[in-house]
């Protein structure tokens, strides 16, 4: 018997970061619905601070074909407007970081040193893997971190209610790393924060990067559990 808590949990453990999508369009109806479903995470005193811009069509290829043209020309990269890793990035971090990176690599078969296959890869994440939809998702730069935080749920709220509706998803912070460029290309006022995007589509099962498995810890590996019965 299907219920809300078992179809919320398949979402949940079914969700991954995709990488390479079908080109079959997802309706803007469908979009529109999960940005509303997702639109109910939790807000501190339900201030609601996300903002979303959705692209898709002759809209989102322009958008496409201007960041590379931007990457090319070596306009900008790594000038995120918040840090989002500190530097340097300390254990155990930095080595996930580095296994997830490397994991990815060997799947598209990029090793060490081989920069022109890392540009290209780099061309495809700006290029939202070639995903349907782009979502471009920003915040008022006047709110701090518990704006921040709800703005998290907000995003992953939107991850697990396309997977409910068999879609798929990647959150990507590449797009903060172009504030300059991404702020041009859309008309973004210079009072909201880039704070990352999301491709939203259909898993291409042929893309050799959508083979990639993650490892996460276990709860008893980061929670401390007190005052439970032992039975």
């Amino acid at each position: 018997m299907t219920t809300a808590a078992n179809t919320a949990e398949a979402a949940m453990l079914s969700r991954r970061s995709v990488r390479g999508y079908l080109p079959t369009p997802v309706p803007r109806e469908t979009i529109e619905h999960l940005l509303d479903v997702a639109a109910r995470a939790p807000s501190g005193t339900n201030m609601q601070p996300w903002r979303v811009i959705a692209l898709a069509g002759a809209e989102l290829d322009t958008f496409r074909t201007g960041l590379v043209a931007a990457l090319d020309a070596g306009e900008e990269h790594d000038k995120m407007e918040h840090a989002y890793y500190p530097s340097p990035l300390p254990e155990p971090y930095l080595s996930r970081r580095r296994k997830i990176g490397w994991d990815l690599y060997g799947l598209l078969g990029i090793a060490r040193g081989e920069t022109d296959k890392m540009r290209a890869q780099l061309r495809n994440n700006l290029s939202f893997f070639g995903a349907p939809v782009g979502l471009i998702c920003l915040i008022d730069r006047r709110l701090e971190i518990g704006s921040w935080i709800d703005t998290g749920m907000f995003l992953q709220s939107i991850a697990i209610a396309a997977r409910a509706r068999g879609l798929d998803s990647c959150h990507m912070a590449i797009f903060a790393e172009f504030p300059t460029t991404v702020r041009r290309l859309l008309g973004i006022a210079e009072t909201d924060m880039i704070v990352c995007g999301m491709a939203i589509g259909h898993e291409d099962p042929d893309a050799p990067a959508n083979r990639l498995r993650t490892v996460r810890e276990p709860a008893a590996a980061f929670a401390d559990f007190r005052g439970f019965s032992l039975d």
